[in-house]
């Protein structure tokens, strides 16, 4: 059975398919330090954005998963590693290993780079999770590898790339856009950033169930922007 895996991302993303393809997908944020700055222009470029609480911080050897960067987690948000490839080799399998295995490869590959870290905001009250995906090393810079990422996942628009660094002295790219699916008829904010690193480039996605979700999640992808570190 011929499976067409572009078709079917824009379903993947949804918690439903989720849930079928890896058994698995608010409370106010308690605690939230603002930065200087109007949380409502959390997001905006050229503007302050509010952070979150430190909760945590993975990507260090011995975290929940094990990364080329490290970065704080927000209080309450949960981590968890993926294994993209016994992920993908446990959906092939059975009698329906071609759909599934197709759905499998859509969610766990995007573009140039692979799942491996999700951060649950469900314990902190919220619907959605802060991804973070890897890439092999070669010679893409963020800037590519991120227009590459959001340009795999289809029905997007309104792309806004721009540059930042860190107060760790990484520097990389970021970006805020538009996600439609056909799935449901609904258009949402997403948010990512790419870094480069010697073990190949780094994604960080923020999606949500909706742009509200989004909006209320962004303090807690700020934490991490601006905490990232190369190991």
């Amino acid at each position: 059975m011929q499976v067409r895996v572009g078709s079917v991302r824009g379903r993947v993303v949804q918690a439903v398919v989720l849930a079928a393809v890896l058994g698995g997908c608010s409370q106010s944020p308690d605690g939230e330090a603002k930065a200087s700055g109007s949380p409502s222009a959390a997001g905006s470029a050229g503007a302050k954005s509010a952070v979150a609480a430190r909760g945590g911080t993975v990507g260090a050897a011995g975290s929940a998963c094990e990364l080329p960067v490290s970065f704080d987690i927000a209080k309450s948000w949960k981590p968890k590693g993926i294994d993209a490839e016994k992920e993908l080799s446990k959906a092939s399998k059975g009698s329906d290993g071609d759909v599934n295995g197709a759905l499998a490869d859509a969610f766990l590959r995007q573009g140039p780079v692979t799942t491996a870290c999700e951060i649950d905001a469900k314990p902190a009250g919220k619907i959605g999770f802060l991804r973070v995906w890897t890439g092999e090393p070669g010679n893409a810079d963020a800037r590519t590898v991120l227009r590459q990422f959001v340009a795999a996942e289809d029905n997007t628009s309104k792309e806004k790339y721009r540059s930042f660094r860190t107060a760790t002295g990484l520097s990389g790219v970021e970006v805020e856009y538009l996600y439609t699916s056909k799935l449901l008829e609904e258009t949402k904010k997403e948010s990512a950033l790419a870094v480069s690193t010697p073990e190949g480039p780094v994604v960080l996605h923020l999606g949500g169930m909706d742009t509200e979700e989004h909006n209320a999640m962004l303090p807690a992808y700020e934490l991490a922007k601006q905490t990232l570190r190369a190991l």
